[in-house]
């Protein structure tokens, strides 16, 4: 594929230098997706465990505190579980107890 880029408004091709230079960056990029995909799993998985710290107050009682246990335990867990896309698709989140 041939490449351009603007220099002072005229439209020029790549040399052969720039041509590799760009395969590497876009070959670097997606070598490290998958550690972008994770770090996105963990800020998901890191804010619902955030919303949920209340239920281990110690001044909370719960009639379901097992459920709940069970929530927090499989959303530490979901890093197990591996991405294969951006959009984290085939990551199955546990439903939240009500």
């Amino acid at each position: 594929m041939v490449r351009f880029h603007n220099t002072g408004g005229t439209r020029v091709q790549f040399t052969a230098e720039e041509e590799r230079a760009r395969d590497a960056e876009e070959k670097a990029w997606e070598d490290a997706a998958p550690v972008r995909y994770m770090k996105k799993l963990r800020e998901q998985r890191d804010s619902l465990l955030a919303e949920t710290d209340w239920t281990q107050n110690r001044d909370v009682t719960l009639t379901n505190d097992a459920d709940w246990k069970t929530y927090r335990q499989s959303l530490r867990d979901i890093t197990k579980q591996t991405p294969t896309d951006h959009l984290l698709s085939n990551i199955t989140f546990p439903t939240k107890p009500s």
